[in-house]
């Protein structure tokens, strides 16, 4: 278990908080669908189990990585935990990120395929401020029948790091459970050049564009929810 202890000024609010306060939306209740909570990560010794929150993401979108524009996104569910620690710090807890492999348009070579499969690159931070809704970092496993498992996008300890900022007004979509909807988009990432692809790699960055500075941009569209930790069985 991996647990980062964050000191912030009483500004600095978790996503559930910077998105209290918002009317619901009684048409839409229905759209609200089920969430597993089966990745909530156990919670430091000695915290309020009442005050720590399991809170389960689910997004959708669209991404252009180096030149290359993947408009369907597969659906990503990134889970984590946060709450205050016993000296009253702001505290959080990595869960899980899940996303199937994309196809990536044009494929890596003829007819050969490639997709992209999302992976958690080791570092989030996911108190917002405003409309900057934290960090999280990730890379893509490039897949493909001529490429080997370590193929990656992001790998050797360098990741992508995603900072991303909401799009226009969050919404409640049902208060019970709870689940709020928002889009949240970067323009400003870099990617980097694969690593681990064996003798295709110059391929794979042929192909893709990479590295790049610039021009890189994540589109998401998002639902949210989040249980107590006296909600949920022990871990």
């Amino acid at each position: 278990m991996q647990t980062t202890t964050l000191r912030r000024a009483a500004a600095s609010l978790g996503l559930a908080a910077a998105l209290a306060g918002l009317a619901v939306a009684p048409a839409l209740a229905a759209e609200a669908p089920s969430y597993d909570f089966t990745d909530c990560p156990a919670i430091p010794a000695g915290v309020d189990a009442t005050r720590w929150k399991c809170e389960v993401l689910t997004a959708t979108g669209s991404l252009r990585l180096g030149s290359r524009d993947v408009p369907e996104l597969a659906p990503m569910t990134i889970t984590h935990a946060e709450g205050p620690l016993p000296d009253g710090t702001n505290g959080q807890v990595w869960g899980a990120l899940r996303g199937g492999p994309t196809t990536v348009p044009g494929g890596l070579v003829g007819r050969i395929p490639l997709s992209l499969q999302p992976e958690y690159g080791g570092r989030s931070d996911f108190y917002s401020v405003g409309d900057s809704m934290g960090l999280f970092s990730l890379r893509y496993r490039a897949v493909s029948p001529l490429l080997p498992p370590g193929c990656v996008i992001g790998g050797d300890g360098a990741p992508i790091e995603i900072r991303l900022k909401r799009v226009g007004k969050s919404e409640w979509i049902s208060k019970n459970p709870p689940v709020i909807k928002f889009a949240a988009t970067d323009t400003a990432f870099t990617a980097p050049a694969s690593t681990g692809c064996g003798p295709l790699t110059r391929l794979v960055n042929d192909r893709l564009g990479l590295p790049a500075d610039t021009g890189n941009t994540i589109t998401l569209s998002a639902l949210y929810t989040f249980k107590t930790y006296d909600q949920l069985p022990p871990r």
